[in-house]
C-alpha cells in the first residue's frame, strides 16, 4: 500500500520560504479518521505552534462525518501533533528565532494506514518576494515551452 494524500497546502510554497521538512503523527478522536478517508479536510489557513513541550496544529478543518451523530467533534479544534522530545526541543529553538513558523504542507495516509502530517519550518515572504517567485516560475515555463517547440 502506498501513501494516499488527503489534503495539501498549495499556497505554502508561495507564501513561505521553506527550510526543513519533517513527518509527524496526529492525535485524532472519534470519527475524524473516517472523515479523512473521504478526503473531507482543509489545510488552507492552518499553522502549528510549540506550546508547553507539545506541538499543536490550529485551523486544520476536518468536516464532521455524516453518520457520526453524537460521536462527531468540533471541525476546527486544535489537534496535538506527535513528535519525540528531541524533535520538539529542536523545533522550539528554531521557533524562538524571529519570523519562523511551522506550516503543515500535507496530510496523508502512510503505507501502514496511519494519518501523517508533513510539517515545514518556514519564514514568511514579503508580497514583492511572492511576485518575484511567480514571475521566475512563469519565465521558466515559457523557456521550457520555447525549447520544446524548437525540437
Amino acid at each position: 500500500m502506498e501513501t494516499s494524500v488527503i489534503a495539501t497546502n498549495k499556497r505554502a510554497g508561495i507564501k513561505y520560504e521553506l527550510f526543513e521538512k519533517l513527518e509527524t503523527g496526529i492525535e485524532l478522536k472519534g470519527t475524524e479518521v473516517k472523515s479523512l478517508r473521504l478526503h473531507h479536510a482543509d489545510l488552507k489557513d492552518s499553522f502549528a505552534r510549540v506550546e508547553k513541550s507539545e506541538v499543536i496544529l490550529y485551523q486544520f478543518q476536518i468536516s464532521p462525518y455524516e453518520k457520526g451523530s453524537y460521536n462527531n467533534v468540533e471541525p476546527c479544534r486544535p489537534r496535538r501533533l506527535l513528535l519525540h522530545r528531541r524533535e520538539i526541543s529542536r523545533l522550539s529553538g528554531k521557533m524562538a528565532q524571529r519570523g519562523f513558523t511551522l506550516i503543515p504542507l500535507s496530510v496523508y495516509f502512510n503505507s501502514r494506514g496511519k494519518v501523517k502530517v508533513q510539517l515545514a519550518v518556514g519564514k514568511g515572504r514579503r508580497v514583492h518576494d511572492q511576485r518575484e517567485k511567480i514571475k521566475k516560475r512563469e519565465m521558466e515555463q515559457q523557456l521550457r515551452k520555447a525549447v520544446s517547440l524548437r525540437r
